[in-house]
């Protein structure tokens, strides 16, 4: 892949950078959409409580199995080539859902839309990182990358709502429309490659068997744990096969002559500390975001819509993370603007502790709007930091790894609240001031995760300082 020249900024370049970022907007629009739809979809289709988890939860595991593998296969198989390739797949998936008359239907659907992402999302994140070269204008490059994703989920939640009232099957069919034009873009705007080299001295095929099977197992205990008394031991059972998985291919990569992970590579302490940073970091803003959903909708009764459009302010990063981070990044550094960010989520997660059953919702907006602003400063930065420190030839795999430490950190931060909510509110009466305090305690989650995050970014700080225009990875 070839990199844009430093001395110019080229409307081509920048019509790149628009097609990746309409990739990453579209895989948070798509889960957004859907979230919002999916008490539509159940009713219409009969669905049970229990398809109806898997029909969510088809795509994390779909995700959260593959990317690792699919970060990988971008450096082995071509960036070009595995873009194109997964985003048609994403395409034609997503219309059969919007076909789908029966649960089987949806459920496969998600699933590989899932593994779809897993492939594409990696791919994008590595054809900006080896296309602009190191220093500012890659940073801001992967900081609009960022917020876009970002204000996508947001705006999905909006636009979900209101094309499921026009029908649920456009929450599937949108994407299509949007997937056929990046597409379209794509092959004309994305230079050709030559074979990576890699590729010629063979593959770890056994490596990537194991590596797909632990990360689906990990990804399907995980899910499961929001289900608490609910089939313990299969969800123990599957964690732990998780772990064996795991540790053999630890083994199998250290004896294989071309390992699908360099086992070195986590020696970058920069990346490893980004990875774990996005792991909590991610983990909380959407378990909080789930936690908040569920108090506005179940307690207070307010619509999908509504909800939806209330929290749209926690979207303000896709404006902030292009607009203000990079400025903060080459005037403090990226570790005190990563760290910045985790002690204003602290804030705002914190702020909404002592929600009340008839809080107005200006007293909810700080915590919002603070939260916004703490994934502008942290995600984007935490997202080069996992990149910058990493040879071009591993860059998919840099992107494979954060973006499954960012699924997983989805999925545990998700399933964590839920736990907690659940133990919290068995044996309570059901009145409103026991479901109350059953979203406080499981608020005190998302705030244990950033403290924990902000602690783990703390060590990045050692050494760190401004950097007159360039910024230090760490």
């Amino acid at each position: 892949m070839s990199t844009v020249p430093a001395t110019r900024t080229s409307r081509r370049s920048w019509a790149l950078l628009l097609v990746l970022c309409g990739t990453i907007f579209l895989e948070g629009s798509d889960v957004a959409m859907l979230a919002v739809a999916i008490p539509t979809i159940r009713a219409d289709l009969g669905l049970t409580t229990g398809t109806t988890a898997w029909v969510m939860s088809g795509y994390v595991l779909g995700y959260a199995g593959f990317t690792l593998l699919g970060g990988r296969a971008a450096d082995l198989l071509g960036r070009r080539r595995m873009f194109l390739t997964w985003l048609g797949v994403f395409l034609v998936f997503s219309m059969l859902g919007g076909f789908a008359i029966d649960a089987w239907m949806l459920v496969v659907a998600r699933f590989v839309t899932g593994v779809a992402a897993a492939f594409m999302t990696p791919a994008a994140l590595s054809i900006i990182t080896t296309s602009y070269p190191e220093g500012p204008r890659r940073d801001k490059a992967l900081l609009v990358f960022s917020g876009v994703g970002a204000g996508g989920f947001s705006l999905g939640l909006v636009v979900g709502g209101l094309l499921t009232e026009l029908g649920w099957r456009w929450v599937f069919f949108a994407p299509v429309l949007l997937a056929g034009a990046i597409l379209l873009a794509a092959l004309g705007l994305l230079p050709a490659e030559a074979r990576p080299e890699p590729a010629q001295r063979g593959y770890d095929l056994v490596g990537a068997a194991v590596a797909a099977a632990a990360m689906l197992l990990f990804a399907y205990g995980i899910v499961r744990l929001e289900h608490r008394g609910e089939g313990l031991g299969l969800t123990l059972g599957a964690l732990a096969a998780g772990v064996a998985l795991g540790s053999a291919f630890i083994v199998i990569e250290r004896r294989a002559k071309a390992p699908l992970v360099r086992p070195a590579i986590f020696r970058e302490a920069a990346m490893v500390r980004a990875d774990v940073g996005a792991l909590l970091f991610l983990g909380a803003f959407f378990g909080f975001q789930f936690i908040v959903t569920l108090y506005l909708q179940e307690l207070r009764g307010w619509s999908s819509l509504r909800t939806a459009i209330a929290l749209i302010v926690m979207g303000c990063d896709a404006v902030l993370a292009p607009v203000l981070t990079p400025r903060l990044v080459n005037r403090y550094g990226n570790g005190r603007v990563i760290f910045g960010g985790f002690l204003l989520a602290v804030v705002a997660y914190g702020l909404f502790l002592p929600v009340g059953t008839d809080w107005p919702y200006a007293a909810m907006f700080p915590s919002l709007i603070i939260a916004g602003t703490a994934f502008a400063l942290a995600y984007g930065p935490l997202t080069i930091a996992a990149t910058d420190s990493v040879a071009e030839e591993e860059q998919g795999l840099a992107g494979g790894l954060l973006y499954t430490f960012t699924q997983f950190g989805s999925a545990v931060g998700v399933s964590a609240v839920t736990a907690v909510y659940g133990i919290a509110a068995a044996g309570a009466d059901g009145s409103p001031g026991a479901v109350l305090h059953a979203y406080r305690t499981a608020l005190v989650v998302p705030v244990a995760m950033v403290l924990l995050g902000a602690a783990v970014s703390a060590f990045g700080l050692r050494g760190a300082r401004p950097a007159d225009g360039r910024r230090k990875a760490e």
